[in-house]
């Protein structure tokens, strides 16, 4: 049970936005072998005075459409993590057309008995969902 949460800045149309949801949660499915109902994804659109960065953070041009993507889940290997932020990041300049560096992500895991939500089918032996494939 994943937790998405993007923050943009305000004025993108629905269309933009689906996109942006699309693109993560297909990365999702494809690299952490989540069902395709495992989807649950909140987008804050903030005004440009309460969306501050440094318009060249870590000394690269960003520009105002940078969006920052927060992922919470259980805990998952390095090379799985870094393979969905790449992953991702190839979505998202394919659909909406976002650049590399108008994107920034951070993951936050949590252990595996600090989720619950009502039907949710835990394997006893891992922890996890047991519907999740092999991540």
């Amino acid at each position: 049970m994943p937790l998405i949460q993007v923050w943009m800045r305000s004025g993108k149309d629905k269309a933009y936005k689906a996109a942006i949801s699309k693109s993560i949660h297909q990365a999702m499915i494809e690299v952490m072998k989540l069902p395709g109902d495992d989807y649950f994804q909140v987008t804050c659109e903030l005004e440009e005075e309460n969306y501050i960065f440094d318009p060249n953070y870590f000394g690269v041009p960003r520009s105002p459409d940078f969006l920052m993507i927060r992922l919470s889940f259980n805990a998952r290997p390095a090379a799985v993590k870094q393979r969905l932020f790449e992953t991702i990041a190839d979505n998202l300049v394919k659909s909406p057309g976002l650049r590399r560096e108008d994107i920034g992500m951070i993951i936050i895991e949590t252990a595996f008995e600090n989720w619950w939500v009502h039907a949710r089918a835990v394997d006893p032996d891992t922890g996890t969902d047991s519907r999740i494939g092999g991540a």
